[in-house]
């Protein structure tokens, strides 16, 4: 009979350990997530994680990849149902917006400067970085917001407004309200 601390086949245990990972992120900040508890809670033993990451910078990398991947899909996805170009960008700025909120860990975890280096973000967040900005820029010009620091101003509006209600300086609802007020003065009249 063999225990569950050995019941995972060589590509699984990867899996596992960044499942157990995330689940951990949901509650807890990064930093506080050790490798020793990764593996505590895959049920595997305290030394498998060294086979799937290299320290413990090498996990809250791949913990700050999968947030922006999980982040980039919810707003690219929100994006792409709208039914015009303004409201695309509405809904992907709250979808990010509500991100930060909702997955407060995560979303720290993708903006942390010690795990994902401005200007030296790794192979599998670069990609990311670049789908994220694609989809602001692209909605921004769509929306007619034709200035080059134009997205910057909305993912600057969208990233403080999340942060901020994330951290409790008020509630998504208002975060959300305010960011489609802005919205509205921004863009050129329909």
């Amino acid at each position: 009979m063999s225990s569950s601390k050995d019941g995972y086949h060589h590509g699984d245990l990867a899996h596992a350990l960044e499942d157990a990972a995330m689940q951990l992120l949901e509650r807890m900040p990064a930093a506080e997530i050790s490798l020793r508890e990764v593996a505590r809670a895959a049920n595997v033993s305290h030394n498998a994680p060294y086979h799937h990451f290299s320290d413990r910078l090498g996990l809250l990398k791949v913990l700050a990849e999968r947030s922006m991947a999980d982040l980039l899909a919810q707003v690219r996805s929100d994006a792409e149902k709208a039914p015009t170009p303004r409201a695309a960008l509405t809904d992907a700025g709250s979808a990010y917006i509500r991100f930060a909120v909702e997955h407060p860990h995560a979303f720290d975890a993708v903006y942390d400067p010690t795990v994902c280096v401005p200007g030296s973000p790794t192979a599998t967040m670069a990609p990311l970085i670049d789908g994220l900005e694609a989809v602001l820029a692209e909605g921004v010009a769509a929306a007619g917001l034709d200035q080059p620091t134009d997205a910057v101003v909305v993912w600057g509006l969208i990233h403080g407004l999340g942060t901020l209600a994330a951290a409790g300086h008020f509630t998504l609802d208002d975060a959300l309200v305010a960011y489609a007020a802005a919205l509205d003065r921004l863009l050129p009249s329909p």
